[in-house]
């Protein structure tokens, strides 16, 4: 897969979990098993917010086809997908979501695979 189109695919995904929990943390918590106190909703809203930005930059360093700018984004977003894969795993084997919070650390470890495998292994194809 083109690093372009990943990085559309975790844009989409960063887009769509930072508008919710920017938006609406108090009902996505819960679905997680994750009951937010009014520091914890400020916290959630920070963080949606974060995904959202993460999700623009991954859309302009997808436009930015093979250029050592998109291979540095792509190099910072897989060490923090791995240390939020870490995070999610920690979380999760604490007992601090419900089952569901399994997506979120499958979600965490797929995109820290793929920004791997196109940073240290994937070779743009020659013409």
């Amino acid at each position: 897969m083109k690093p372009s189109i990943f990085l559309v695919i975790k844009a989409v995904i960063s887009l769509a979990f930072g508008l919710a929990f920017a938006a609406i943390p108090g009902i996505v918590g819960p679905l997680y098993g994750i009951q937010l106190d009014p520091p914890g909703l400020l916290m959630a809203r920070w963080f949606g917010v974060l995904l959202f930005g993460i999700g623009i930059i991954c859309i302009f360093a997808g436009k930015a086809t093979g250029t050592k700018l998109q291979q540095d984004v792509i190099l910072s977003l897989f060490i923090a997908d791995i240390l939020g894969a870490v995070v999610a795993v920690v979380g999760q084997l604490s007992g601090l979501m419900n089952t569901l919070g399994w997506t979120i650390v499958a979600i965490w470890i797929i995109l820290a695979l793929g920004l791997g495998y196109l940073r240290l292994v994937w070779k743009a194809p020659t013409q």
